[in-house]
């Protein structure tokens, strides 16, 4: 897939992943669009890279995608490629009751639901264009359900399939679709976690996109960079021994909050 002199639009593009696509596309001389819900990191995102373009919009909103298809056909008609990377990230106990429906919904509203009404919104623009791409961000937990973080790893799971099969519906059309499916990246994702992850599997964020940058050049439809190939084989010959390996750390988390 050519990335030089194309425009690209990047949901959750003002921090980690896809702040990072934004650097490293920008170098390849394609037109970005960032696309963000905090209006103050998309203003800090514009200083950082002048010639990208900024847009308030929030994927888990039906009615903000609406907003944002209308402006950037009008503004970018070019538009050829679009990156599904807003993502929300977790650490849930299912048997806390303090966490109403609204709130216990997040993730799947922004993983998930987001990723299918960017893709279906979007859809009928893109198939008017020569070359043309859609590229989703998952998880390699996407492989296998990670405990601590139950609704992430379902709206992963659910965003896997869902790209799978957008693939081979389009199989016959002009518009390529990519899977990225990092494994922990060092990103400010988990900045809010109780429990930090392990150090010591965490890819760097630079290099992490570098691979999916080189993955999608080489028009390959499903990208695991670093760890995310063991855990996609792993979890293909030893499931149970990784999802009880991974439930260790939700113990650690239950064990933190009785004591804190």
């Amino acid at each position: 897939m050519e990335l030089k002199n194309s425009t690209i639009l990047i949901t959750g593009g003002t921090s980690g992943i896809g702040l990072e696509f934004v650097r490293q596309l920008t170098y390849l001389d394609a037109k970005i669009i960032v696309t963000g819900r905090n209006l103050h990191t998309l203003e800090e995102t514009k200083k950082r890279f002048p010639k990208a373009h900024i847009i308030q919009s929030d994927v888990s909103e039906p009615e903000s995608i609406e907003r944002l298809y209308a402006e950037v056909v009008q503004q970018f008609p070019e538009l050829n490629i679009m990156i599904n990377n807003a993502g929300l990230m977790r650490q849930i106990d299912l048997q806390d009751n303090a966490m109403d429906l609204l709130s216990i919904n997040q993730e799947i509203a922004t993983n998930l639901t987001g990723t299918i009404q960017m893709t279906h919104k979007f859809l009928p623009h893109l198939k008017t264009k020569s070359s043309a791409a859609i590229i989703n961000v998952t998880s390699s937990i996407a492989y296998l359900p990670y405990t601590i973080a139950p609704i992430y790893s379902a709206s992963k799971a659910g965003a896997h399939a869902y790209t799978k099969v957008l693939r081979l519906q389009l199989e016959d059309s002009n518009i390529k679709v990519f899977e990225v499916l990092p494994p922990g990246v060092r990103t400010n994702l988990q900045n809010h976690w109780e429990l930090p992850p392990p150090e010591g599997r965490m890819m760097d964020v630079e290099k992490m996109v570098r691979d999916a940058i080189d993955g999608i050049l080489r028009d390959r439809p499903e990208i695991t960079p670093g760890l995310a190939k063991t855990v996609k084989v792993l979890g293909r010959i030893l499931p149970n021994t990784l999802i009880k390996y991974g439930h260790g750390e939700f113990k650690k988390l239950k064990q933190l909050r009785v004591t804190s």
